[in-house]
């Protein structure tokens, strides 16, 4: 007797992205892409699946959870990012090996156009391309096209590809540097921003053939005009592997700590830091900075100690130059809160008596405490000099799980 299917107990939208299917330990166990992500999760729902992977993944999966991606190519892209770095159990495609491939223009004394897999040399690169057979036929396109391709023989009259066009002549003695770069230049060029004129100029050349009645090089060109198109709309998407760092961070890891299911926990909150509500909604604010600039700040909510996503808050500082993490908690914090009524019942600072002052006097109705590193002591109006954590109750160690949670989020 077959089990009867799981309902798909979420709603996601009817937009383009990817979502991950997550087992009860909160570990990424598929990954798909769908230009319709309620349409397309949903038919794993099916009264009639027969498949018996999609039956075992419905079997063991606890969530799902999505991304969304302006393009059906950056969901492409990012399924194959993702996919590479988690290696779902029920993904067999894309495991394995690099699936990117990039054309990179070098930095070298004479510059080399390359078709590679990873950005090991210093240079300009376009990419990350998937589709490993129309790049590398867009590729040789361009190579010959702009007559690139370079040898490493010397010869006084140059190679047998020289004379066929398929060599730029760096063979020769007198190899004509300055319009081999000319050209190097033009074709970063295409890949750049003029790329219409160019598949312009392509267009006007397969009529050319077809009037003379040369169709198989007219079929030719057209397949490479095919290639160029997969090319240049997976650049118009500048697509990288950071884009989305902030959305496959909240995808993707595991919530700390959820003990506020259980009431009592949220009365034990209530009494210890001597509310007068039980504490259902936390708010968690961190800073961050590289090497004293670049400083962002975050905020996460936690409703019943699980993560409100939608709430979540991410800041480009913009009022102070240099680091001052306090000056910078008042600006995110007064950001944040410009709407008074979605403040929550706790808001946690990931700091010390100095960074809740700092917020205290942006909020002085809110009720704010903060949480220092290392010593885990816990600052607030009812401890100004502060208390040191148990570690071992429910009250610290959910309060230190938020704290790193937003901490992480942040960086």
């Amino acid at each position: 007797m077959k089990n009867t299917p799981k309902k798909l107990e979420k709603s996601l939208p009817k937009l383009t992205g990817i979502y991950l299917f997550k087992n009860k330990e909160n570990k990424v166990i598929y990954i798909g892409k769908a230009l319709n992500l309620h349409h397309r999760v949903s038919s794993y729902f099916q009264k009639y699946t027969t498949d018996w992977k999609v039956q075992q993944l419905i079997d063991e999966y606890a969530d799902i959870d999505y991304i969304l991606t302006p393009t059906e190519t950056e969901a492409l892209l990012l399924e194959s990012q993702l996919i590479q770095q988690y290696k779902p159990k029920f993904n067999v495609l894309l495991k394995q090996g690099q699936p990117f491939l990039y054309i990179l223009f070098t930095k070298d004394e004479i510059p080399q156009v390359k078709l590679v897999r990873n950005k090991k040399e210093k240079g300009k690169y376009f990419g990350p391309f998937l589709q490993k057979i129309p790049t590398r036929k867009a590729y040789k396109f361009i190579m010959q096209t702009f007559r690139l391709n370079l040898c490493n023989k010397k010869i006084e009259h140059g190679c047998l590809d020289y004379h066929i066009d398929n060599c730029a002549g760096s063979c020769k003695p007198n190899f004509d540097f300055e319009s081999y770069c000319f050209r190097v230049n033009l074709a970063m060029d295409v890949l750049k921003d003029k790329h219409e004129d160019f598949e312009h100029k392509v267009e006007e050349q397969m009529k050319r053939y077809t009037q003379a009645l040369e169709f198989e090089k007219a079929q030719h060109i057209n397949e490479y005009l095919q290639n160029l198109d997969i090319i240049f709309q997976t650049i118009q998407t500048h697509f990288n592997e950071s884009k989305f760092a902030t959305d496959i961070f909240v995808a993707t890891t595991p919530t700390p700590y959820a003990p506020l299911v259980n009431k009592d926990i949220a009365k034990q909150l209530q009494q210890f830091i001597n509310l007068s509500t039980p504490v259902i909604t936390i708010d968690c604010f961190d800073i961050s900075h590289f090497q004293s600039s670049h400083m962002v700040g975050s905020c996460v909510r936690f409703t019943d100690g699980k993560p409100e996503k939608h709430k979540f808050r991410r800041f480009k500082i913009k009022t102070i130059q240099q680091q001052n993490d306090y000056a910078a908690l008042q600006e995110i914090v007064s950001r944040r809160y410009r709407d008074t009524n979605d403040i929550p019942d706790l808001i946690l600072i990931d700091g010390g008596k100095g960074q809740l002052n700092a917020v205290r006097s942006i909020i002085p109705s809110a009720n704010c405490v903060s949480l220092a590193k290392r010593k885990e002591i816990l600052y607030g109006p009812q401890f100004p000099d502060g208390v040191h954590l148990n570690v071992n109750t429910d009250t610290g160690k959910l309060l230190i799980a938020l704290r790193d949670y937003a901490h992480h989020f942040a960086i």
